[in-house]
């Protein structure tokens, strides 16, 4: 077993043989930013200070050759081979943030919604252990069934719940083992297995600045858990959601948005279409139009969940409204089918 030495704390959490660094960190309660775990997306890049590891597989496009002589590896993927490993956390404290996650976790449909042609809303909830604990923004690994070694993410919708329940919005990919599988054999009173919570998109609940939500396609579900879990703690400031979809065809929680409105005067919906210039409201991809919606983003904290390009660009432009580094925060959805 291998001791992993996060600095300059000086913490040290322990590894089991063939664990990647990252499911180490995550088991023992720390929080490291990451996406996709199949060494795609870059987001878990971390300087090893000391010590040998096995990267594993990872695409150059998120691990360079330069990188990697200067020490960084993709700790979604490394697992430590010397005794030690001493990474850089970054923060003095390393105060635990995360629930450890749970693996192989048993759930049953209990619902099923056909949202829009090509996504379909699931609800579930455990058969075994009690409610998963969870922050609102992470997201869980799904297994098809009799196939437990093909795992894909899947953003949470909802902010916790007594009961369990869990809703993840799940979009058809052409040629996509798992959401095939989803779309076309898993219904209601169907069983499956999932493993987590995972990931770092999560919300402070000590901001204190408005909140601005941007989002497109499945995307949405992330921030739906984070804007679901604000309002109901009573969250202070205003929040507008901004929500991108191709036709009033496309669009998910439009009732969802309109109940919201009633109920909590501080938080705002917009959606904009990208392929249907004849319905009201604003028209165009959200990057392109953010700056008619908004004057200025200083002083406000931004989430963004998407594809990659969606939030890159929106990215872009929220920064070319003033929007400080520290306050926006990114969920990018890489590819799920690169080789793990």
């Amino acid at each position: 077993m291998a001791t992993i030495i996060l600095r300059p704390s000086g913490q040290s959490v322990d590894s089991k043989p063939g664990e990647t660094v990252l499911a180490s960190l995550e088991r023992a309660g720390y929080a490291l930013d990451n996406n996709c775990r199949a060494g795609a997306c870059g987001e878990c890049k971390t300087k090893v200070i000391s010590g040998d590891f096995d990267q594993g597989m990872v695409l150059s496009m998120a691990l360079s050759a330069a990188e990697r002589d200067d020490g960084y590896g993709l700790m979604c993927m490394a697992t430590p081979l010397s005794d030690e490993l001493d990474i850089d956390y970054g923060t003095e404290d390393a105060l635990p943030k995360l629930f450890p996650p749970r693996h192989d976790i048993p759930f049953v449909v209990v619902d099923r919604f056909e949202r829009t042609p090509s996504i379909v809303e699931l609800r579930l909830r455990p058969t075994k252990g009690g409610p998963l604990r969870f922050w609102p923004g992470q997201y869980l690994q799904v297994s098809p069934s009799g196939d437990p070694s093909i795992n894909r993410c899947y953003s949470i919708a909802n902010a916790p719940r007594p009961d369990g329940e869990i809703t993840l919005l799940i979009t058809r990919v052409e040629g996509g083992h798992t959401s095939g599988w989803i779309h076309d054999q898993v219904g209601v009173g169907s069983h499956l297995m999932a493993s987590g919570p995972f990931g770092t998109f999560i919300g402070d609940p000590s901001t204190d600045t408005p909140v601005v939500c941007l989002a497109a396609g499945s995307g949405l579900a992330p921030i739906l858990a984070l804007a679901d879990a604000a309002l109901r703690r009573g969250f202070p400031h205003p929040v507008t959601l901004v929500f991108s979809a191709r036709t009033t065809e496309h669009e998910l929680a439009s009732g969802l948005f309109e109940w919201w409105s009633s109920v909590h005067p501080n938080f705002t919906s917009i959606v904009t279409h990208t392929a249907d210039d004849n319905t009201p409201g604003p028209h165009g991809r959200i990057p392109v139009i953010l700056s008619e919606l908004f004057t200025t983003l200083d002083n406000t904290s931004v989430f963004i969940a998407g594809s990659p390009e969606f939030v890159t660009d929106c990215e872009e432009a929220a920064r070319a409204l003033g929007a400080h580094p520290d306050l926006v925060h990114t969920e990018g959805f890489t590819d799920q089918s690169q080789p793990a």
